[in-house]
């Protein structure tokens, strides 16, 4: 399989693309949270054998509505190149993107991994 390459600054221009993408609605939760872009998930992070392409750190709106007070905001994590090796043509990028950043929106929403699948946004 031939490896996707692009640049950090094509890549965050797809995630921006990406957050504008999403529906209206999203936007006071996106609002809350910072969306980082790292090349790979930490050593450790992963189970051996697993693809990490995003990851939701934080307390569910469910949870807690809205930010607590003193509180660091939540964060929703894409790694660059797991997500560039997941595609086979750059032209695939900005739809993978999308579909992470949806499905980490919805982990941040309280909505389970399992739910999220069986939703489409995996």
């Amino acid at each position: 399989m031939t490896r996707v390459t692009m640049s950090h600054e094509e890549f965050e221009t797809l995630v921006r693309d990406a957050m504008d993408a999403l529906p209206d609605w999203t936007a006071p939760i996106l609002g809350e949270m910072a969306v980082l872009v790292e090349d790979v998930p930490p050593p450790g992070s992963t189970k051996p054998g697993t693809t990490l392409l995003g990851l939701y750190r934080g307390i569910p709106v469910t949870d807690y509505p809205g930010r607590a007070p003193g509180s660091i905001p939540g964060t929703i994590t894409l790694y660059r190149v797991p997500l560039l090796n997941a595609c086979t043509r750059r032209e695939d990028v900005g739809p993978r993107v999308f579909k992470v950043l949806g499905h980490e929106l919805g982990h941040a929403m309280g909505i389970s991994e399992e739910d999220l699948r069986e939703l489409g946004w995996f």
